[in-house]
């Protein structure tokens, strides 16, 4: 075997050692360097771009490399980290803007007041006689003590933790305490009186993101919450790459390595043992759920992507791997469909949209956009393909909403100067999704794109020009940016940008037509997801991101998931009504609509084809165009 060749990454100085023809990619998922990854390695997102000392050390260039660097960052070294092979021990810089940087996760939600109903209980038993014969214990009086003291009978031991029991039985003095779930099975057996130590965890998988909350289930109350990016993002941005990625365990692995360490953390910050921490709800999208569970996921790839289970289950802690008390419980909210998942159903249950009269929609925007329309009647939803525009993808300047990322835009019409804000108030380094919509938005107002989202190129402004063949609008020029260059919105992210707001209209319109109803009919719109929670109503409504409804109906509820799932956690209540939600809803497959096509055609315009429809958004460019002319 050849010897290992070492790796250098610069500016964090970490070190690793990889066989020739590693890519400098997995080099770096080794060596836990903060790359960013989006498409899975594929070359087609051209986000994983590193400086390179030594050209001779790694492989020639690829055509995807040709295709998505610039001649000017080859000319100082440029490379897609995903698409070079490692031939010979080199030093790799990464780019401030291919590091991910500290990410701004939205992990509040909706307040949906629930009482507490928890599954976990807890029982302070006196023993009422000794349970020890000639150092034998005598279980049957052990389950006797508790059986006459709560009325409890017939309940379960797992044969692992008898071990432990006769343990605690021998120090407790005659004074214990049971936990059990649901009334049937001893999770633990704990000397003296721990009734005030109940602890559960509920923890919403996105396929970005992941938002953990630690609760006292006692009280129903959130103690800590805490979240990071999804350690599989590494493997690819959407549920598709996901799919394909060869190697599902390791998925599995990685996204339990990332629930544990937000359960650690927050165990670590308020002084909770995580043998306190007795069950676990979790929610997430049909893939990310499969992949949890370790559940395959073949079928979710191919037609007609039918989940392999869609009741909710219960698994215990220790055969996931999750770093609960090892005999708690893991219960997992149910799923709708292939692309709908449990995460749909909690945004569902937080929303309470099931038992109203009002007419209402949701919007769970993100790499895959679910919407819901209904009522207390029955409830529609399907699934938006809408990729990862909205989280950066694609777009030449797009990134994650980190320090630094520009997440609101202003274009004066009278003079198409810019005024933005960055998160933290860091100098810019690239655009968020928030900002993202506010670009084509602005753009429209301001008369340098049209309807059909082409830029004018006869515009007078400096702002406008011409980079290698490609028409582009300077959002922030090289002297105020963190990279030292030019920040930018060409006429290829527009194109991106409307072919995934159409996605979403197309999937609006579509449960619109199959419930029978308009605009006018709809009573509220919730916006749900991180990237929901910042974006502009006003602007995502420009721009056709959903139909004309009046801004007064839209409400904005930050990750109602991870609301749904905490919710299920503390109360037997809300997961009964969870599985009858899935009851409720009907899934509309958008591509089996025979007016699909046509439909996502008219919703790629800004706002849509149909101006009828967007009177209110028409009267407000009119006024504007009379103004500029």
């Amino acid at each position: 075997m050849q010897p290992k060749k070492e790796v250098i990454f610069q500016p964090p100085g970490k070190r690793v050692k990889v066989q020739a023809g590693t890519s400098i990619l997995e080099a770096a998922r080794m060596a836990d360097v903060d790359l960013t990854s989006i498409c899975g390695g594929k070359g087609k997102c051209g986000k994983c771009k590193v400086i390179v000392e030594n050209m001779d050390a790694i492989s020639s260039m690829t055509k995807e490399e040709k295709k998505r660097l610039t001649s000017e960052e080859l000319s100082v070294g440029y490379r897609l980290a995903c698409q070079s092979l490692i031939h010979d021990s080199i030093k790799i810089m990464i780019p401030e803007e291919s590091q991910t940087g500290k990410q701004r996760l939205q992990i509040e939600g909706i307040d949906t007041s629930i009482k507490p109903i928890p599954i976990i209980k807890k029982y302070f038993v006196k023993l009422r006689a000794p349970i020890f014969e000639d150092s034998k214990l005598k279980f049957e009086e052990f389950l006797k003590s508790l059986e006459m003291q709560y009325d409890v009978k017939d309940v379960k031991i797992d044969p692992r933790i008898i071990n432990s029991l006769i343990s605690v039985l021998k120090r407790a003095e005659g004074k214990i305490t049971i936990t059990l779930w649901n009334e049937k099975r001893i999770i633990t057996v704990e000397p003296k009186d721990t009734t005030q130590r109940s602890f559960g965890y509920a923890v919403d998988i996105g396929t970005t993101k992941l938002a953990g909350f630690l609760i006292n289930l006692n009280t129903g109350k959130v103690i800590a919450a805490g979240s990071l990016m999804n350690p599989q993002i590494l493997y690819g941005e959407d549920v598709i790459s996901r799919i394909a990625y060869k190697d599902h365990k390791k998925l599995q692995n990685e996204v339990v390595k990332g629930v544990n360490t937000i359960l650690t953390d927050l165990c670590g910050k308020t002084g909770v043992d995580l043998n306190e921490v007795y069950e676990m709800t979790v929610v997430g999208n049909t893939v990310m759920h499969h992949l949890f569970l370790n559940i395959p996921v073949k079928s979710l790839g191919v037609a007609p992507y039918m989940p392999v289970v869609r009741s909710s289950m219960d698994v215990n802690a220790d055969a996931i791997g999750v770093k609960i008390n090892s005999n708690g419980n893991i219960h997992a909210l149910p799923v709708i469909a292939g692309f709908v998942g449990s995460d749909a159903v909690a945004v569902i249950l937080a929303t309470e949209v099931y038992k109203r009269k009002e007419l209402s929609m949701i919007l769970d925007i993100g790499t895959n956009t679910e919407v819901v329309l209904g009522n207390e009647d029955g409830l529609f939803a399907c699934s938006c393909a809408s990729g990862p525009a909205f989280e950066g993808g694609h777009i030449k300047h797009g990134m994650r909403a980190a320090s630094g990322a520009i997440e609101k835009i202003t274009i004066n019409p009278d003079n198409l100067e810019v005024e933005y804000k960055t998160i933290s108030d860091a100098k810019p380094s690239g655009i968020c999704g928030s900002a993202i919509v506010d670009v084509p938005a602005e753009m429209l107002k301001a008369g340098i794109i049209d309807m059909s989202g082409k830029m004018n190129k006869n515009l007078n402004s400096p702002r406008l020009r011409v980079k290698e063949g490609v028409l582009e609008y300077v959002l922030a020029g090289g002297k105020e940016t963190s990279t030292g260059t030019n920040i930018v919105i060409t006429q290829k992210d527009i194109r991106e940008i409307q072919l995934a707001k159409a996605a979403i209209h197309t999937g609006t319109v579509t449960l619109m037509k199959e419930a029978r109803v308009k605009e006018d009919d709809i009573d509220r719109v919730y916006v749900a997801g991180a990237f929901g929670f910042y974006i502009r109503p006003e602007n995502a409504r420009m721009i056709g991101l959903f139909p004309e409804f009046s801004l007064e109906k839209v409400k904005t509820v930050g990750n109602a998931a991870g609301t749904g799932a905490r919710m299920a956690l503390v109360s037997k209540k809300a997961r009964k009504t969870a599985r009858e939600i899935v009851k409720l809803v009907k899934y509309v497959e958008l591509a089996k609509d025979p007016n699909f096509q046509d439909e996502l055609t008219k919703s790629i315009s800004l706002p849509y084809a149909d101006l009828s429809r967007y009177p209110e958004t028409m009267n407000t460019l009119e006024k504007l165009k009379k103004h500029l002319d």
